[in-house]
Parts: C-alpha cells; sequence; structure tokens
C-alpha cells in the first residue's frame, strides 16, 4: 500500500505549483491600487478646485507635483530595488502612497495639497522597477514580457474603474472622506504581499523543485551573485537607452492627459454632466489595458517571426503614429461623443508599444534592469509632468483645449521616431547574458 500511496505525493512535486502566479497576481492587484490612488484625484479635481479656489494653472501644478517627484526618485527607488529586493521595497512604498492618499483628503490650502502630492510621487517611485525586480528573480524569460503587459493593463484597469467610483463616492460623500477610503485599500495589500513574498523563490515554501527548475529554466537567478557595481558610464554613453527615454517621454506625455485633465476637458469642453463623465473618462483607460495586453502578445509573435530587434519595435513604429492620427480626428470633431471615442482609441494605440519598452529594460539591462527601467519610467514620468502643466498654461492664457492636444499628436510622432533607435538586442550588461538569443528573452 505505501508504494500506491507515495506515488501521488511523488507526482505531486513534480508538477510545479504555480505560485509564481500567485506572485504575479500580487504585483497585479498592487498596480491597480496604485492607479486607483493616483487616478482618483483627476476624477475629484473639479470639486478640489470648487472647494479650495484653485485656478487652472494652480491645478496643472497640483498633478504636475506627484509625476515630478515620481520622476526625480525613480532611479534612486530602482536601485533600491535591485539592492534590497522587492519585498522590502513594494511594502515600503505601497504603505507611503496609501498614507499620502489619506492624507490628501485632509488639504486646506493650494500649497498644502501640491505638497502632500509632491510627498506621494515621492513615496510611489520605484514601484514599476521593484516589480521588475522580482518578474526576473520569479519569472522565466519567456513569461516576463506577458507580465508586463498584464500588469500595465492592471494599472489602466484600476484608473478605469477609479473614475465611476470616485462619481458615485461624490455623489454621497465629499471628497475629503472618499481619499482616506481609497489608502486604506492600499494597507490591506501591502500587510499581505509581506506575509506572502519572499525575493528568493528558493525560500518559499510554495516553490518545488519542478517550479524552481521552470523558473530558471534560463538559467539561475542573477540575484544569487553579490550585485555588481552599477555601470554609470556605459548607461550615460548609451545610445539606445537615450532613445529609449526621449521614447518614452513622448508616449506617457500623452498617457497623463487621459489620467489628469480628460473627466474636466468632458465637463467643460465637450458639455457631459458629471454623471456621464466617470465611464466616459474610463474608456481611454481601458483602452490602455486592451493596448497594452494586445502590444505584449503581436511582439512576441512578431519577435518569433521577425526577430527580437523587429518585434520589439513595430508595435510602437505603427501605434504612436495612428493614435497622433485619432488624435487629429478628436480636436476636428464637433461631436462629444465621438470625440471621446477618439481619444480612447489614440491611448489604446499608443499603449500598443509600453509592453515592449519595458521588455527592452530588461533585454538590455540583465543584471541593472531596475536601474535601466527607472531611467526610462523618470523620462516617462517627466513626460506626465509637463503634460498637466502645459494643459493648466493653455487654458490658463488662451482657454484653449485643442493647442495641449496638438502637443500629444506631435509628441506621439516624436516617439515612433525615437523606436528606430532602440536596439533591444544591444546589452548594457557588463555581465554574462542572462537572456537566450531569442524572442521569448524579453517578451512572453
Amino acid at each position: 500500500m505505501r508504494p500506491r500511496a507515495a506515488a501521488p505525493a511523488a507526482a505531486r512535486a513534480a508538477r510545479p505549483p504555480r505560485a509564481r502566479h500567485v506572485m504575479l497576481g500580487f504585483t497585479l492587484a498592487g498596480m491597480a491600487v496604485a492607479y486607483l490612488d493616483r487616478v482618483c484625484i483627476s476624477t475629484a479635481a473639479p470639486a478640489v478646485k470648487a472647494d479650495l479656489g484653485l485656478s487652472d494653472a494652480q491645478m496643472g501644478v497640483v498633478f504636475s507635483a506627484f509625476t515630478l517627484a515620481y520622476a526625480l526618485f525613480e532611479v534612486p527607488s530602482g536601485w533600491l530595488a535591485d539592492r534590497y529586493g522587492a519585498r522590502w521595497m513594494l511594502t515600503r512604498i505601497v504603505l507611503w502612497w496609501s498614507a499620502m492618499t489619506a492624507a490628501t483628503g485632509a488639504a486646506w490650502s493650494f500649497a498644502s495639497l501640491v505638497a502632500v502630492r509632491w510627498l506621494f510621487g515621492m513615496g510611489e517611485a520605484g514601484v514599476l522597477p521593484s516589480m521588475a525586480r522580482a518578474y526576473a528573480r520569479w519569472l522565466p524569460a519567456g513569461e516576463r514580457g506577458r507580465a508586463f503587459g498584464l500588469t500595465i493593463m492592471a494599472a489602466a484597469l484600476g484608473g478605469a474603474l477609479t473614475q465611476p467610483i470616485v462619481v458615485a463616492l461624490l455623489e454621497r460623500t465629499s471628497w475629503r472622506r472618499a481619499f482616506p477610503l481609497f489608502g486604506a485599500v492600499g494597507v490591506v495589500w501591502a500587510a499581505a504581499w509581506w506575509a506572502w513574498f519572499r525575493d528568493d523563490p528558493r525560500r518559499h515554501r510554495a516553490v518545488n523543485a519542478a517550479e524552481l527548475a521552470r523558473i530558471e529554466s534560463d538559467g539561475p537567478a542573477a540575484a544569487e551573485a553579490r550585485h555588481p557595481r552599477v555601470p554609470w558610464g556605459v548607461l550615460l554613453r548609451s545610445r539606445g537607452l537615450l532613445a529609449l527615454c526621449a521614447m518614452y517621454f513622448g508616449a506617457i506625455y500623452g498617457w497623463y492627459f487621459y489620467l489628469t485633465w480628460l473627466p474636466t476637458y468632458l465637463l467643460r469642453a465637450r458639455g457631459f454632466e458629471l454623471a456621464s463623465i466617470g465611464w466616459l473618462a474610463a474608456l481611454p483607460l481601458l483602452a490602455i489595458a486592451a493596448g497594452s495586453l494586445a502590444g505584449g502578445a503581436i511582439s512576441d509573435v512578431l519577435a518569433r517571426r521577425l526577430g527580437l530587434r523587429a518585434g520589439l519595435r513595430l508595435p510602437g513604429l505603427v501605434g504612436l503614429p495612428l493614435a497622433a492620427a485619432a488624435i487629429a480626428a478628436a480636436i476636428r470633431t464637433p461631436d462629444p461623443v465621438t470625440a471621446a471615442l477618439a481619444l480612447a482609441a489614440a491611448a489604446g494605440l499608443a499603449a500598443l508599444g509600453v509592453a515592449p519598452a519595458w521588455a527592452v529594460c530588461l533585454a538590455i539591462g540583465g543584471r541593472h534592469a531596475g536601474v535601466v527601467s527607472g531611467a526610462m519610467n523618470t523620462f516617462g514620468n517627466l513626460g506626465g509632468v509637463a503634460s498637466p502643466l502645459v494643459v493648466g498654461w493653455c487654458l490658463e492664457w488662451w482657454g484653449s483645449w485643442e493647442t495641449p492636444l496638438v502637443t500629444v499628436a506631435a509628441l506621439y510622432l516624436f516617439a515612433a521616431a525615437c523606436w528606430l533607435g532602440i536596439d533591444p538586442e544591444a546589452r548594457l550588461d557588463v555581465e554574462p547574458a542572462s537572456f537566450p538569443r531569442g524572442a521569448r528573452a524579453a517578451v512572453g
């Protein structure tokens, strides 16, 4: 009888339990919470602006305070993620941003609101590089690209769901009471993440030998050795990295229009009622979710057929010019609903290159993927700093919504051109390559 009883146990031990998918589920939930807390102020902006007596230009500064702090602290936070691991970093990041989300509801003036949003951005910096670090340790190379697509999708879905939730809350309570409710969600996530996650999958009791072999099918985890010194000179001289950073600046510039000013645009420029703008403002974020997921899948297929260099570049090279054309259509149409749909289409098309961009960071960064992804995301968020400011200034000086939308289209075209200077096969890591040469090294 013992051999019969031992056989099922042996079979279970040989079968990967997929703990890495639980880890991925944690990070997807974390990104959804990040965008829940990040986006809620855009929907509440008309109420906040009226309550505190802010001008359009001041509201632009409020939006950009978060993004500027986020950008400035992204590279240091990426280095900390490489150095200390995702368990500690993500717990600290989520607890910090949750506290600042709750504190937003206590703002009493323009200066206090800017200060809280600055601290919010400073604390949230590093969330994506930290997740990239977790993926590098827990996922085989062939699953990382799809993981990034799902991560960006989760962020966009979290932001999309936030819009109608905030509208519903504001119909029942004040914006000051809504922010602490959103902040509490992150505290629950941080406690669960700290309890479950381990930086080294070998030390996690849910990972058996079969799953560890799957995780390390491309070679042992890089963090087994002491983390090497960052080759700052190589990074700063890299034209490919510069092109990657410039591309992300242009792409995320447009993204932040949807995250910050879109509800106000629909309310004031297109004449929608508050009850209607929740789902309309969610459409571009839903499109971003679909575009990010599709971009990861498309780049995977293209990379297998055309090679890594073409496969990771084509989604952005095609999607961004089409996004610029959709922005032009939104500007020209007199119909409000058509304009909202065109903006959603632009958001989704521009997002086709987002997941491949993060896969490029892992492909060229190797053991310095946290620093490389942090550098790219820094420039992306500098675009996010500029976007709300440009909108606020255009409204304050000229009362124009068309001018900032023209800048979004122009920067989409600029970002497409930058993709031509990006080579996913040109590694910046000075250590021996840990990625296979095939397409699935960077895309899932």
